[in-house]
């Protein structure tokens, strides 16, 4: 089945409008689909963030079309200068050896191995891992974008930016080497469980916890955004006597703000916004609050807001 004549021109139109375009399922802020996850991260490693994109899952001939238009049998697929470059497995690849930098007219990444930390105890039971996996295995250390750190056991890959602590060889790839420096890996059996525990000083720090009369009182400072993260029809039941933000258009405003505003997030009794306050929280912001016990307990401190 040939490609249809106008869908081609309009393939053809976008690829000379754009120099990067990426046909992927879902958004940049939001994959649909691992292998588009990958291909995100793998553009997000040079530090490139003016790219076209093209969400194949809403738009259904654009989906097979491009299949057929570059005789590649699979989603995502990266376009630079108009030329297919690859799906994710190839992006991945050529982001850590520092050819989609080139491919991208960018400068060579930074490919310093990170700094580190295993405490002994934990050095012990990798050790005693390595030996258990048998010759040719390393530790692989990944940090995702939202700075959750998996170790696991992997064939020594030369290619890898790699570390050496206490015999051990640590390998990364390229981003997670720069999202892993200072990282510290300890030893634990206590209260925490039994087990390893990473400890890394470049994520986000953790969601603060905000009375509403603290809350309040950053409010009349100005120095707090809020976001009362209910529907409609909750507020109309009882809202805070300050100005907010809400959710109702979706969270796109928000997540584009400078990640050091301060934001502050409220429900009814605090579960939501718990929720809420995670999701800007792993996505690089770096004041987040949730007010404790949402617009429930801001009524009991203040009774004109009223309860239901």
């Amino acid at each position: 089945m040939s490609l249809d004549p106008a869908l081609r021109a309009r393939i053809d139109a976008l690829l000379a409008a754009h120099p990067v375009v990426l046909f992927m399922k879902g958004e940049p802020q939001a994959p649909q689909c691992g292998f588009s996850a990958k291909a995100v991260a793998a553009l997000a490693a040079t530090g490139i963030q003016d790219y076209a994109h093209v969400d194949v899952l809403s738009d259904p001939e654009m989906r097979e079309g491009i299949k057929q238009y570059s005789e590649w049998p699979t989603i995502p697929q990266l376009y630079i200068g108009g030329e297919l470059v690859g799906g994710s497995d190839i992006l991945e690849q050529m982001a850590n050896s520092g050819e989609l930098h080139a491919a991208l007219g960018l400068p060579p990444p930074d490919r310093t191995p990170p700094a580190i930390r295993i405490a002994p105890d934990a050095v012990t039971m990798l050790r005693q891992a390595l030996a258990d996996a048998g010759e040719g295995y390393a530790l692989k250390i990944a940090v995702d974008p939202k700075f959750n750190a998996q170790l696991q056991l992997a064939p020594v890959d030369a290619a890898a930016i790699a570390v050496e602590v206490e015999g051990i060889r640590a390998q990364f790839d390229l981003a997670s080497a720069r999202r892993a420096d200072g990282l510290s890996i300890d030893w634990v059996d206590d209260e925490r469980g039994r087990g390893l525990v990473i400890d890394n000083p470049n994520a986000p720090p953790k969601v603060r916890a905000l009375s509403p009369m603290e809350a309040a009182g950053k409010l009349a400072a100005g120095a707090l955004t809020l976001v009362d993260v209910r529907p409609p029809d909750e507020r109309a039941l009882a809202q805070v006597k300050a100005a907010f933000a809400t959710l109702d258009g979706g969270s796109a405003a928000l997540e584009a703000l400078p990640k050091d505003t301060p934001l502050a997030f409220l429900c009814h009794t605090g579960a939501r916004s718990a929720q809420a306050a995670e999701h800007f929280r792993q996505l690089g912001f770096r004041e987040v609050y949730n007010v404790t016990g949402g617009i429930d307990a801001w009524a009991d401190a203040d009774p004109a807001i009223g309860k239901y």
